[in-house]
């Protein structure tokens, strides 16, 4: 490190992409300092808490028992007429976690890497030298004054907040069409088959989902994420439409299980479903995870892609450090090969998103009377075709809507 910095990188967030950006960076000698705004790292929790069991084992992992509460073997998909299909499968199997343990055990990984992380402490402001470029941050920890530390290199893993890579210039506002609304409810007693449980419906969540993710001792995460606008920009079913806890509410009320279990934690909260932000990079500074819109459009989950985005961008980082250059054509390496690994899947699954909520309750029972496990399995690979194909055979007015899935 230099002795003009206090440290080699700082970065703000100690969620997965941060806290894996910091423990691959750490692990090859640069100093790393986290700052994270929370009074502890995984609290409050903010998602469904769902994770895939490819998107870590193939980073090499053996993830501890108590961070997650129950293994998964797969999702059963329900149609409005309740109709469902089940779909086991390699890619369907993973973990609901106990996100407050995972994120704690991600932090505390890169801390044996040599990473250091404080928490209750706010970045409020970006440092630069006389040429405009970014050298350190204003912090402020416990809401006291604030005060400056440096490094060559930000990297903003704040998540949806963003503020500080909007001073660093990266253009992360959201328009309102492509953000979901959510709200869950933890819930006991509800009895489950290891199975995530998605419903589908403009009746019972306009323009996204409803879901019941499994948890250990009878308990389930039952969340509904909603959009507020429609493509055209109108609100989508009034205030109503966009109410995602009335939504959730009724849902509950409707449900034989859920009707009568109590109610153990409640939030809401909002996440990204459209385009990755247009820049990642920009001189002395790299955004990732859900604060450059690394998410996916279908379901909003971002946490494996969070993990691989962090280690992907400390790769970089690492040849930056080695090289003294911190430039926005150093650190273009991260950016080029995340939209050629990550960006062709997550624009097909944003095709798919705005097709489907053209679809009407009628024709999205169809599309499922027509589809099997094996149907879902192409979808999810981005094999759209042959899909659009079968059910056209059978609703052959569905052309207009579906003809962006054919090529």
């Amino acid at each position: 490190m230099s002795s003009k910095f206090d440290h080699d990188v700082i970065v703000i967030g100690g969620g997965p992409a941060g806290s894996s950006f910091a423990r691959v960076a750490a692990g090859a000698g640069l100093d790393v300092l986290v700052v994270d705004k929370r009074k502890e790292i995984g609290v409050p929790v903010r998602c469904g808490e769902g994770l895939g069991s490819l998107e870590i084992l193939k980073q090499g992992f053996v993830l501890p028992r108590a961070c997650y509460s129950i293994e998964i073997e797969g999702a059963k998909v329900y149609a409005p007429n309740g109709k469902s299909i089940t779909w086991r499968g390699e890619d369907t199997a993973g973990w609901v976690l106990e996100r407050k343990v995972f994120d704690k055990w991600l932090c505390e990984l890169a801390i044996e890497k040599g990473a250091r992380v404080h928490t209750y402490t706010r970045a409020v402001g970006v440092v630069k030298d006389e040429k405009g470029r970014p050298q350190g941050v204003k912090v402020s920890h416990g809401g006291k004054e604030p005060y400056e530390i440096s490094a060559p290199l930000i990297v903003s893993a704040e998540g949806m907040e963003s503020m500080i890579a909007r001073e660093l210039g990266f253009k992360t506002v959201h328009s309102l069409y492509d953000v979901d609304t959510c709200y869950e409810y933890e819930m006991k007693p509800y009895n489950h088959e290891n199975l995530i449980e998605l419903y589908f419906g403009n009746e019972a969540a306009p323009r996204g989902y409803v879901w019941i993710f499994p948890k250990a001792d009878k308990k389930a995460n039952v969340g509904i994420g909603v959009g507020g606008l429609v493509q055209n920009g109108t609100k989508q079913g009034g205030i109503k439409g966009a109410d995602p806890k009335t939504l959730l509410d009724a849902f509950v009320k409707k449900d034989e299980q859920l009707k009568d279990a109590s109610t153990l934690l409640d939030f809401g909260g909002v996440i990204s479903v459209g385009s990755p932000i247009d820049e990642f990079t920009r001189d002395n500074c790299m955004v990732i995870g859900t604060a450059a819109k690394q998410v996916d459009p279908i379901h909003g989950g971002g946490i494996g892609l969070a993990i691989d985005t962090g280690i992907m961008a400390a790769g970089t980082a690492i040849k930056a450090h080695e090289r003294k250059d911190f430039s926005k054509n150093m650190l273009m390496e991260y950016e080029t090969v995340w939209r050629r690994q990550k960006s062709p899947t997550l624009a097909n699954r944003l095709k798919l998103r705005k097709i489907l909520e053209k679809v009407s309750d009628d024709d999205l029972n169809h599309i499922f009377n027509t589809l099997n496990k094996e149907d879902l399995q192409k979808v999810m690979s981005s094999d759209f075709a042959p899909v659009a194909m079968k059910v056209l055979a059978g609703r052959p007015q569905l052309l207009a809507v579906l003809r962006g899935l054919m090529s």
